[in-house]
């Protein structure tokens, strides 16, 4: 061990013990992981070494203190523990030999092989492989669920634990882990190769990959149940997990728009909310609020989207849009002509009942509700967006606006009536109280 509980270097104190454990795991868990699956070519196997090595970890920095290179010795304990499970198994052939010979003749990360937590390691936390991109791919592959690709890429991926992902998705933890264990025994069944997929297969799947990602994103800027409108630590997990996606694959342009979607949308966080948690709609949000560094940080990266070429795919548009918003002083001063533009293009690219309806909104500001409302009963009439509670709240907007109250309260009360969210039902409600 080269360091003790409460050791400091250069002024700056280290985190110690459980803290330790939990902020080396949230940011190499991806990569141990990755590794510990080419090792041993079981993604299943993988994910299990590794959290045996935390569990170790748990046990062993608080008591003899953090080692010198803390993710070279959850690695380290992982590949020893793949070895034990091999011997276990009794199944000392090629695989159990390589693994052997990479720890006794200096493979990758055998440095440590003798010394847990020496320093001598080659491991660059800086350095992004193929291996979390493989990951990625496989966490996000179409054999699975789409419940199930969000719990599994949050737990290998993203390194949450059941708990975390339970409490983001308001789920019991016992239903986050029978999603994991499903999708583990779905990846072995289809004998999904721990890999990245060769060229013909990798546009559709990083596709799959990108949605994802927008999934657990769009959970935490707009909450579907419980009583917050933002979950700010989901929202900054898809963050995270688009800012690795732009390194990962630095020349594909949409990487880019997803992460610029987030940043640009995150950065209306600090004035979507009031002092008690309410939801304040766009109309009203004091924009001196708005976060100007994650507004700089997504047009840069907006505008990296671009300078790649090949056109904007759905999440640069979707981008696009944000950025209108962001850079208006107010709704008023909007350019909603440009952006019923995007909306259009985004439809003809991605069409979909909710940007059908978004379009109807930028209408309404451009052009009037009286030019958005035949938008909204095309939808109702198709059936689309049932069960949901945006097309009705829409759509009694829009007739409020044109003085059919009666209508309009028939709609807003049915919203009421279909949203999961408490924060955004009491404001539904107030808008039909206001009616009456």
């Amino acid at each position: 061990m080269t360091t003790s509980r409460g050791s400091t270097t250069g002024g700056t104190a280290r985190p110690t013990g459980r803290a330790a454990v939990g902020a080396v795991w949230r940011i190499e868990s991806a990569r141990i992981v990755g590794a510990l699956a080419r090792y041993t070519g079981d993604f299943a196997l993988a994910e299990d070494l590794a959290q045996e090595a935390l569990a170790e970890a748990l046990v062993t920095w608080p008591r003899d203190g953090v080692p010198g290179n803390p993710a070279g010795w959850l690695l380290t304990v992982g590949r020893r523990r793949a070895i034990d499970a091999y011997r276990r198994r009794s199944a000392l052939d090629e695989r159990y030999a390589a693994l052997g010979r990479g720890l006794s003749e200096g493979g990758a990360f055998a440095g440590a092989a003798t010394d847990p937590g020496g320093d001598d390691l080659p491991y660059d936390p800086d350095q992004i492989d193929d291996d979390v991109l493989a990951l990625m791919f496989v966490a996000c592959h179409p054999v699975l669920s789409p419940d199930a690709r969000v719990a599994l890429t949050l737990r290998v991926v993203g390194g949450l634990t059941s708990d975390e992902i339970a409490r983001a998705f308001l789920v019991p933890t016992a239903t986050v882990q029978a999603r994991i264990t499903r999708a583990k025994k779905t990846l072995a069944a289809a004998h999904v190769p721990f890999a990245v997929p060769p060229a013909d297969e990798r546009t559709e799947r990083l596709g799959s990959v990108f949605s994802v990602v927008y999934l657990i994103f769009t959970e935490g800027s707009s909450a579907t149940s419980g009583d917050a409108v933002i979950r700010p630590d989901l929202a900054g997990e898809a963050r995270r997990l688009a800012r690795i996606l732009t390194r990962l694959v630095p020349d594909v342009p949409e990487a880019y728009g997803l992460l610029a979607l987030i940043e640009l949308t995150a950065a209306r966080f600090p004035a979507r909310t009031g002092p008690v948690g309410e939801p304040v709609l766009l109309a009203d949000q004091d924009r001196r609020r708005w976060d100007r560094a994650a507004i700089r940080r997504g047009r840069a990266v907006l505008a990296r989207a671009v300078r790649i070429g090949r056109g904007l795919g759905a999440y640069g548009l979707q981008a696009s849009i944000a950025e209108c918003h962001a850079v208006a002083p107010s709704v008023a001063d909007t350019d909603w002509d440009r952006v019923v533009l995007l909306y259009e293009a985004l439809g003809q690219l991605a069409p979909s009942p909710v940007v059908d309806l978004n379009r109807a909104v930028a209408v309404s500001m451009a052009q009037g509700p009286a030019a958005a409302l035949p938008i909204v009963d095309d939808l109702a009439a198709a059936g689309a967006l049932d069960g949901s509670h945006l097309l009705p709240s829409v759509r009694g907007e829009l007739l409020t606006r044109l003085g059919r109250t009666d209508e309009a309260r028939a709609e807003l009360a049915r919203a009421v009536r279909l949203c999961g969210n408490d924060r955004e039902r009491l404001l539904l409600s107030r808008k039909l109280d206001a009616l009456a």
